[in-house]
């Protein structure tokens, strides 16, 4: 005996299984949420970079259609080059002492405005931990070359905030002290400047990270008599180990390019070239100088010096012998 089932009339019917319009619809996000931003990287990140490598090899001026072929002369001439070695030394320097000094501000902040208040009442951060976030934020969504120029005022020899505050307390020597003008203290003023400028936003990072843990791990470490100093090395940095390396990376890209903050302070690179860097240098060879092909170059030695950095951050680790 058959039985016929018949649909209500109205009722929109069913279709199981994966028909073809299921099929064009999963296509279709495929195409958006991965097509669409895999070709505007290759358009805009891979081909760039590609014509900059083949460049690199030419005498390219940028401003004419023809070129000839160097081969490797651009990169010989580059390593017997002074002051580009100078730029890759002061990149280093940045590189060192900026993500650390950045990351290490902003997790100090992330943890008084999280777990560092009061042991009663629960987990919270220090009295005022709003307002301290937004102050410390506050520098983040300043432009980068308006930073540039406030600092350049604050290290003004005559009427600079830094040398009247030192003075004030009696350090006399400090009264016309050109900070970005001496070779001995332009690179560590620029640094102070971007460390200013930076943490608060790793800061952030941080707090999202932190209100990720599970809040009784930090119930049961009060419970146990934990200190702050305690519960930040037992239970906040083992739970943001991730996010500080991913931070740490994208803090050491930014300490390989930070030409607005080197530009801003030192167009020139510095007394004795102290604060010269490599983007500067590429920006000088290029549109000052009209050497494309060697700038294309720079550049990409300062990509390898990049990919170096991430590698060596990502690079794999054995796991111990049992």
């Amino acid at each position: 005996m058959t039985e016929t089932v018949t649909a209500l009339p109205g009722a929109p019917g069913r279709t199981r299984g994966r028909g073809p319009r299921g099929g064009f619809d999963r296509a279709s996000m495929l195409a958006v949420f991965v097509g669409v931003p895999l070709a505007l990287y290759l358009v805009f990140v891979i081909w760039p970079m590609l014509q900059a490598t083949v460049y690199s090899f030419t005498d390219w001026s940028g401003f004419s259609g023809s070129f000839g072929f160097v081969g490797l002369n651009n990169y010989i001439e580059l390593f017997r080059d002074e002051s580009f070695l100078i730029a890759i030394r002061n990149n280093l320097i940045i590189l060192a002492a900026l993500p650390v000094l950045s990351l290490a501000i902003g997790l100090l902040l992330a943890v008084m405005v999280t777990v560092a208040g009061p042991s009663r009442g629960g987990v919270r951060g220090v009295r005022g931990s709003a307002f301290y976030r937004v102050v410390a934020f506050f520098p983040a969504v300043i432009p980068s070359i308006i930073i540039g120029i406030i600092f350049a005022q604050v290290y003004d020899p005559n009427n600079g905030i830094l040398n009247g505050a030192l003075t004030g307390i009696g350090l006399e020597q400090f009264r016309s002290f050109a900070w970005l003008g001496e070779a001995s203290t332009a690179m560590a003023a620029t640094i102070a400047a971007m460390v200013w400028a930076t943490s608060g936003f790793y800061m952030v990072l941080f707090i999202a990270a932190i209100r990720g843990i599970d809040t009784e791990l930090f119930e049961a470490a009060r419970l146990d008599g934990a200190g702050r100093m305690r519960i930040t090395l037992s239970i906040v940095l083992p739970g943001i180990a991730a996010n500080v390396k991913t931070s740490y990376v994208y803090a050491g890209i930014a300490a390989l390019d930070s030409f607005v903050f080197l530009q801003a302070f030192n167009p020139s690179g510095g007394p004795k070239r102290s604060t010269l860097g490599i983007t500067q240098e590429i920006y000088s060879t290029a549109f000052q100088e009209g050497r494309f092909g060697l700038a294309c170059a720079m550049g990409i030695v300062l990509t390898l010096l990049t990919f170096a950095f991430v590698g060596l951050i990502h690079r794999p680790r054995k796991k111990a012998a049992r």
